[in-house]
């Protein structure tokens, strides 16, 4: 198992971009559907909100390219508007940062409870 988390958040990218990736709750369906047909993940989970977009997969033989490669396909994006405000971990930073985001300490406002609260 390779775990790895590709996203955009308030401190990378700017609102504007941050809604072009974000996955409203219609197209989420799809969205896994094609993670896992498409680039071969063994497992995924998207994080979308108004200050973030996330994905952690189970990555497999997948590398973090293809990924990339697929965020910029699905959301039309171009992808050198893209890439530079994406951040990428990797096995236990990804976990880490995982863990920074459902407790709030990676939060436009420290500590709230969006994630976990809902």
């Amino acid at each position: 198992m390779s775990l790895l988390a590709i996203g955009i958040n308030h401190n990378t990218a700017s609102v504007d971009l941050r809604e072009k990736v974000a996955f409203p709750p219609e197209k989420l369906d799809r969205a896994l559907n094609e993670l896992r047909d498409n680039t071969k993940v063994n497992g995924s989970v998207i994080l979308s909100t108004c200050n973030r977009t996330e994905i952690y997969c189970d990555t497999g033989d997948t590398n973090k390219s293809q990924l990339i490669d697929w965020l910029v396909r699905f959301h039309d994006v171009p992808a050198e508007e893209l890439k530079p405000s994406l951040y990428v971990y990797e096995e236990q930073a990804a976990i880490k940062h995982l863990m920074r985001v459902s407790c709030g300490l990676d939060s436009l406002v420290l500590g709230e409870p969006q994630i976990l609260g809902r």
